[in-house]
């Protein structure tokens, strides 16, 4: 049977497919460390799961209506943009989607043309290329200096536009890396960018997991100009540990917003209507359980780091968001016989049980994905295989 060219040339999420792998050896007995979930290991609080079940029990089970979010839901989500991150949306710049990635699906396709070019930073979340070459569009990959973490300078975002040039995204704190942008990073790249005619996709969906008193901002917070070329991204996922719920939303011109709501009455309809309901009761109710989530995804991450960056041959960057470190295991291969992070991370698997994400997933082959997204314990058994391997 023929399938469409566009799902032939789509690459799997290698994030999904790590976690299945896992998950089918475990399924038959093999003792296995999984570091490749980009999920919290909590659960979702009680408050949020009890705004659904209310929501249900009170018949709130039809479409949302509107498919861009109930109202009571786009208002919180205002809320919270107002309250975190310094921008003052209206409930009609704001929509509710199935997921975050379903918010950056839906953009790609309302603004961009065959032949388009985006600017996606390396490393990359797995999924930014494949939606940008199903809307027809061309990614290019700009990449910073790896002792600046791979955080882009002027000069290299500057370098990578052309006059085909219509978005460009930023992942700050970064999946993969953990890497943040400081403030005054931000605003550099922002004055290279404001005054040109393209989109930035700012995708801040770890903006409230930040470690070590890392600062940062929300790129469309930075003046006027920004404010009105940007697209800010979120979803509850990370923040309320809801990956499961599906939910995400976007805040930006009224123009996006609106071409974005339409391709949502076309393709899903919008999110679960409980669903909105609980996530209006994560955005606004308390937030307690959003600080022990990260305080203990700090620690995690911090004693991740030091051992990771005790090894010989492994090169890590300090995670200051996020809940990933992304070491740079090349200087590995030569001894283990490898010749990039694929075989690298399917002999990780297949010796000692441990499951990472390859590199080259996120455009960098040289690294591997670990998520410190589990117990302290299962860390520091994956992390004494994972030495005695790199140390064989």
């Amino acid at each position: 049977m023929k399938l469409a060219q566009r799902v032939i040339n789509l690459a799997e999420s290698a994030t999904l497919a790590v976690s299945s792998q896992a998950a089918k050896l475990r399924s038959e007995g093999v003792d296995v460390i999984g570091f490749g979930a980009g999920e919290p290991d909590f659960d979702t609080p009680d408050h949020i799961k009890q705004a659904a079940i209310t929501a249900i029990q009170e018949g709130q089970t039809k479409y949302a209506k509107p498919a861009s979010g109930l109202p009571a839901t786009r208002e919180a989500i205002c809320a919270k943009f107002s309250r975190q991150n310094s921008l003052t949306y209206k409930p009609d710049e704001v929509m509710v989607t199935s997921g975050g990635k379903m918010a950056i699906f839906l953009l790609a396709h309302a603004v961009l043309d065959p032949g388009d070019e985006v600017v996606i930073p390396k490393p990359y979340w797995v999924s930014y290329p494949e939606i940008v070459k199903l809307a027809g569009a061309v990614p290019v990959f700009p990449v910073g200096l790896e002792e600046n973490d791979y955080k882009l300078s002027p000069e290299i975002l500057a370098a990578s536009i052309s006059d085909k040039t219509r978005m460009v995204i930023l992942n700050s704190p970064s999946n993969p890396s953990g890497v943040t942008y400081h403030p005054d990073e931000l605003k550099a790249l922002a004055a290279v960018l404001q005054d040109r005619d393209l989109i930035v996709i700012s995708d801040e969906i770890y903006d409230q997991l930040l470690y070590r008193g890392q600062q940062t901002m929300s790129y469309a917070a930075i003046n006027d100009k920004t404010y009105a070329q940007t697209v800010t991204l979120n979803a509850a996922s990370k923040t309320y540990s809801m990956t499961g719920w599906r939910l995400g939303y976007a805040g930006g011109p009224i123009e996006i917003i609106k071409a974005m709501k339409k391709l949502q009455t076309q393709s899903t309809s919008g999110a679960a209507t409980f669903n909105q309901v609980a996530l209006a009761a994560a955005l606004i109710e308390q937030q307690s359980a959003v600080e022990t989530m990260r305080l203990a995804f700090e620690q995690r991450g911090q004693h991740m780091h030091s051992r990771l960056s005790s090894l010989t041959g492994v090169r890590c960057s300090k995670p200051t968001g996020a809940f990933y470190c992304f070491p740079n295991v090349s200087g590995t291969y030569s001894q283990l016989g490898v010749s990039g992070s694929i075989e690298f991370s399917s002999k990780l698997l297949e010796q000692v049980g441990v499951a990472v994400v390859p590199g080259v997933a996120f455009g960098m082959d040289e690294h591997v994905r670990f998520s410190f997204a589990t117990s302290m314990e299962n860390i520091d058994e994956g992390l004494n295989r994972f030495q005695k391997f790199v140390s064989a």
